[in-house]
Formats: C-alpha cells, structure tokens, sequence
C-alpha cells in the first residue's frame, strides 16, 4: 500500500485560461472588455477595489419560472464570466467569493452586459460565514491517542470514525450555521454539554442520533461539542482558510432548480441508466425520499417544472416514520415533520426509462417461506426473518408501480450486465449477512417474485479448494477443512461489468471492501473475499467500481482508497486470505481540506458520503474517473491523473450529496450534451442557507471548455 497526498489542485490549464473567447453574434461589448453577451446569457466583468476578481462564482437567481431556478459560473483570470443558456426571465444576479461578502443583487435579464462590483469581506469573521462546514469543524478537539480507551472506544483513529461519515454526519453535515450554533430554545441548559444532549433527541431521527453517541464515551463527547460551539460563540474562527477555484474548477457551469418540500428531504435522485447514460436523454429526474415522504419528486429539467408521485404499500399496516420517537425541535416544534411509510432510499433505471427503487411495502416480519423451515431454496440454505425495505418498479409510460416484497432487507441497488438482467441489491449499514437479487427476466416473464428472488451469505473459500463447503460460523476459528462465513453487510453495491463479480463496502472499523463471485447457482456457489483498507485508511461507507476492475471507496479518516484486486500478491483464498492479506493492492488519496488540529495520522477532516465511477466519461473529465462526494466541503471530488478537481456549490451553503449521476443528453453536442447530476441529499434541509424555506436542489455540474464558453 502507498500513501499519496496530492494538494488542491492549483495548476491551471494554461491553454484553456488563455484561450479566445469567441463573441456570440448579436452582443455588445463590455466597457472592461468583457465577453459578449447573446440572448440568452448574462456577461460582463466582476472587479473590487482590488482590481478584477479571478475565481469568483455570479450567481443568477430566479422565481419567474415554475419552480426556483439558479444558475451559477465562475470568473476567469481578468475577472471575466459568461453565463450561458438562460430561461428567459429575470433574475436577481450577485457575487459570491472567498474573502468578499456577497455584493448588492442587481436585477437583470438575459442577454445583458452586467458588470459586477465585489465586496470585499471587511473583517475575517465576514469572511468566515462562506467558508465550507469542513473549516469549522475541524475546530472540534478531538481526545489525544493517550486519553484512549475512552469508554466503549479503544482508539482515536476509532473515535474519528465515529464523529464523521461511520456515525455523526451519515445524514448531515456538522459545521454549518445550523450546527455550530446553539439554537436559543437551548439557552437555559446550565452548559452546552446538556444543551448539546437534548439537542440531539431533536426531532425523528432522534434515536439514531443517540445510538450513535452510546457508542462514544458520551459525557467526553457531548462536553467537547460544547467546547466548540461556545468557541465559535466566542469568536474564535477556522484556523485554515479555502482556496478559490482554480484552473478546471473555473469551466463549472451549475443549473440549480428547486423541488420537493420544506419538509421533505432526499436521499438520491437518478436520471438514466448507468449501463447505457444515454437512457432517458433530456428526460425527467426521479427523487428518494427515504423517511421524509411516500411523495417523491419529478423534476422536468426542460419546462422547470417539478411535481410528485405517491409511492404506495401493499398494507396499509407498513409502519411509518412518523411514528418515531422524538423529542420537540428547534425549528419544527413537536411537529413530526416526516410520514413514510415506504422509506424510498435508493433507485436505479434501467434501458427502458422505468425507476427501480428500495422502498418499503410491507411490514418487516417475513412470509414463512423466507424463515427458517422455509421452502424457499435460499431460506434452506441462510433463512431471514425480517426485511425492513423491499423492491419497486414505477413505470413513467403507463404511471404505474409493481411492488415486489422480498426476504433480503434492501438499501442501495444496481443492474448487472447479464443475460438475466440481474438486479442486485445491498442490505445496508448492517443486515442478515447476506446479499440478494432479483432475477429480472424472470420476474418480467413470469411476474413469480418468490421464485424470481434469492439470496445467499457471505462465505470465504478458507480451505482453499475453489469451491463453497461446509463452512464455519462468524465467531469460530477457521477450520482448515472447511469454508467459514463472515458477517459483513454491504453498504454500496456494484457490479463488475468484466466478470459479473459483485463487489461493495462493509461499514465498521476498520470495515472492508467485499467481493462476491456469484458462481452458476448463488445461493450455493457464491464465494466472498473481503479486503481491510490498511492504516491510516479506515472507515469506508460507499464506493463504486470502474469497468477497469479498479475500485474506489470513501473512507472516513479522509481518503478515497483505491483497490486493484489485480496487484495482490499472495493467495486470495485460503486460511490466510481473511482481510488483512492484500495491503498492495490499495492505495490512499488524501481527500482536500484540513485535518483535525489533535489528530496527526494522515487524512483530512472531510467525511465523503459515497465514490461514484463515471464510467462513460459522461461529466468530462474522462471515462473510470472516480467522483468523491466532498459532503463537509460543499463539493464533489475528482481525481484526474492523481489530481483533485474540486467541483464546489456555494450557493446555497449546505450541499450535502450522496449518489452521483451522469448523463449523456447528446453525445455530439459537445459539453452541452454531458452533465454530472445531484440532489441536496442532507437530512435537515432547514440547515442549509435559507433556514425553513428551503427545498431541497436538484444540481447539473457542466464543465464547459473554458470560463467563456457559451
């Protein structure tokens, strides 16, 4: 294993930067020299007392249209920005950069010159409030490695997991306005320890929240969180600053549209298929609402305008989310703000345009034939009691659903590129220890769901033989005879388009990355192999593989680890070959942004949600190119040619993102026909900038030749 730490990416592309830009036809000429402006664009000049500001973003702003719409640019190295394609309508148009606070908004339309005067940020706590939560957070003193075991945590490494992506910011950033300030309905605790205590029962989620703390030494970390808020009360301010964009990072071109509600929130969105991104090309986008509603979004990026569907259950007995505990919120009162029934977490889409989801039918208690003594041929060889979230397919041509009630618990879900259209699913952060599937075809010819469905536990070929025997159990020792099972839950969930192996992470510390080689018959030939990240890598939660074999995970210490399968040196089954055996086979890229000031092992304090592999080079930036959500950093992250290009949405602060999505509308249309696609997928919509108003975004990232291109 090696280790590479490739700083921000602060080389530009020369050609790119000093490249002409060519006027379109029919716009007038700025005073400044600026670009031209055709009929459907907003140029000009963005300059300060300073002089021209380089690396600014120009938002444009609009209400006009069916929904809120946004579109957003970044200025060249003379302060120059066009912005290109806007709807006709008018917009509120303002500068937004590090070190400015942001300028007057002037009403304009498309088709204008629009010169833009920065405001520079008159002190360095103005200048602060735009920084990403990343800047903040890593204010938080974390316990020194000597202070550990700290309660049930053995380790600091272990404690860092905990208060990133492993626990504490699965659904939300921490560092935003939201949460490095104390709400004031939280004045009267004596501390802000207690205050920190009752503010985390807030709302539904309040027992994942506290789950989560019982598993930290909770008095330590509920008096540290206090520490920082009343830090940041204080005036203390982030001891590392963000860089402007750089280089690609000035070709972005963000769309921006709202949809959903105030009180709804995502967690993905999909587009097309990833098989095939040409699926669906200039369609409509399909929001998962998890537990906040069965309502989920359509947004028709063409007419901007977005509506919802009902998701339904077949019993009218599948418990809701509503009913969770929950102590009164800050924001919401003792209102309970979220009502799913069905918990829409993930969808895919397959060739034909329709919208595969996990999502709840049911209630979780299990037919017969998936329990023990079942006759299903799975249930004889690892039988399910239970499934918390199932199957559903939503047909866009005929509006219909086809629920499907499976035994295997469901989370994320992907197509494989097989001749039965096999459609895999993950169970998520834990599970059964087993990974299921739905034999497509089948279920389409036959409409059998009991027999289109299967599944099958996770079993290393400890004896080495090739083959799945007899195994041992997860707390037995290896047995040099025999196979042994390890019980592991796969998070993400992909497929290996050169083999059909199926491959995913396994969250936990240090976790795992997992592969399964399905073999003829699953149920009983399927073999697994598991890989542990080596230190300082630890942690991962999603990841996705290219079709180069090569897979990429998000890890919770602030790396994407890369694993080549193919440079492993030793045996890859055997009574050795239980994680630990491949350590060449990974290497580690030091994600952007600072690391806590008390924890010296490499890594950053960014928690990334998920990796996604842009297979077809939908987005631009070239095909296997993996894409790190930056979920503390208001960004995703690229790594091109072992170089991070950062991929930041500064408006509105708070863009939290989990699965990614590209999409090839027209594949000779130039960058106009790639674009990548996300939602806001926080779970507390109401922290983003905006507060209660807010909806949750769909974003389109497009990456234009240069600054000025239209």
């Amino acid at each position: 294993m090696k280790t590479i730490y490739f700083p921000y990416l602060a080389t530009a592309c020369v050609s790119l930067l000093l490249a002409a830009c060519q006027a379109p036809s029919g716009g007038s000429q700025s005073a400044a020299s600026g670009p031209r402006a055709g009929g459907s664009e907003i140029g000009g000049v963005v300059t300060s007392a300073n002089g021209p500001e380089a690396g600014v973003w120009v938002i444009a702003e609009t209400n006009d249209l069916p929904t809120k719409f946004t579109k957003i640019v970044v200025t060249d190295d003379r302060g120059r920005y066009l912005i290109p394609e806007l709807p006709k309508a008018n917009y509120s148009v303002w500068v937004r950069g590090y070190g400015l606070v942001d300028s007057p908004k002037v009403q304009a339309a498309s088709g204008k010159i629009l010169d833009l005067t920065a405001v520079t940020a008159p002190s360095a706590a103005a200048a602060a409030q735009y920084y990403p939560a990343i800047y903040w957070y890593s204010m938080l003193k974390v316990p020194a490695k000597s202070e550990f075991p700290a309660g049930p945590v053995k380790t600091q490494p272990e404690w860092v997991n905990i208060i990133k992506t492993s626990g504490c910011m699965s659904c939300h950033a921490l560092g935003t306005l939201g949460t490095r300030t104390m709400p004031k309905d939280f004045a009267h605790f004596k501390s802000s320890a207690e205050a920190w205590g009752r503010r985390i029962a807030s709302g539904q989620a309040m027992t994942q929240m506290t789950t989560v703390l019982g598993r930290l030494d909770a008095p330590r970390a509920l008096a540290l969180w206090g520490d920082w808020t009343d830090r940041v009360a204080a005036g203390e301010l982030p001891f590392a600053k963000p860089e402007r964009p750089q280089g690609l990072e000035r070709n972005i071109v963000l769309s921006l549209w709202d949809w959903s509600t105030p009180t709804g929130y995502m967690h993905d969105l999909i587009s097309t298929d990833r098989r095939k991104p040409t699926v669906n090309a200039n369609g409509k986008l399909y929001g998962a609402t998890e537990e906040s509603t069965d309502y989920f979004p359509v947004l028709d990026p063409n007419t901007h305008t977005a509506s919802q569907l009902k998701h339904p259950v077949r019993d009218p007995n599948t418990p809701s989310s509503r009913t969770a505990t929950m102590a009164p919120s800050p924001y919401w009162g003792s209102e309970p703000i979220w009502d799913s029934q069905t918990s829409i977490h993930n969808q895919m889409m397959d060739e034909k345009g329709r919208v595969w989801a996990t999502a709840r039918v049911r209630p979780p208690a299990n037919p017969d034939y998936c329990r023990k003594g079942g006759a299903h041929p799975s249930a004889k060889v690892f039988p399910i009691e239970s499934a918390n979230r199932h199957l559903s397919m939503y047909d866009p041509a005929t509006g219909k659903f086809t629920l499907i009630s499976t035994c295997f618990p469901t989370h994320h879900l992907i197509f494989a590129e097989d001749a039965n259209q096999t459609l895999w699913a993950s169970n998520g952060v834990t599970g059964p220890g087993a990974v299921g599937w739905l034999n497509r075809k089948m279920f389409e010819e036959t409409g059998d769901e009991v027999k289109s469905q299967g599944w099958t536990p996770f079993i290393l070929d400890t004896n080495g033989n090739g083959r799945r025997d007899e195994w041992v159990e997860p707390k037995q020792p290896v047995d040099p005879a025999k196979d042994k099972r390890v019980q592991v839950s796969l998070y993400s969930i992909n497929v290996n388009p050169n083999d059909g192996s199926v491959w995913g992470t396994s969250m936990g510390f240090p976790g795992h990355v997992v592969r399964v080689a399905p073999g003829p018959d699953p149920t009983h030939t399927a073999i697994t192999e598991i890989y542990e990240p080596p230190f300082p890598g630890y942690g991962p939660r999603g990841g996705d593989i290219g079709r180069d074999g090569v897979f990429w995970a998000s890890l919770a210490s602030g790396h994407l680890g890369k694993f080549d399968r193919s440079k492993c040196k030793g045996p890859l089954n055997g009574p050795n070959a239980t994680g630990k055996h491949c350590p060449e086979g990974w290497t580690l890229y030091r994600f952007p942004g600072p690391q806590f000031r008390d924890v010296q092992d490499d890594g950053s304090v960014e928690a990334s949600y998920y990796t996604w592999v842009d297979w077809f080079d939908s987005f631009g930036l070239g095909k296997n190119v993996p894409i790190a959500s930056g979920n503390m950093s208001d960004a995703y992250f690229a790594l091109v040619d072992g170089k991070w290009v950062t991929l930041r949405v500064p408006y509105p602060m708070g863009f939290y993102a989990k699965w990614s999505e590209g999409r090839i509308d027209d594949p000779n249309a130039g960058w106009k026909g790639r674009s990548l696609w996300a939602t806001y997928s926080t779970r507390t919509v109401f922290h983003v900038e905006g507060g209660k108003e807010n909806r949750p975004r769909v974003v389109k990232f497009q990456l234009r030749p240069d600054p000025l291109a239209n």
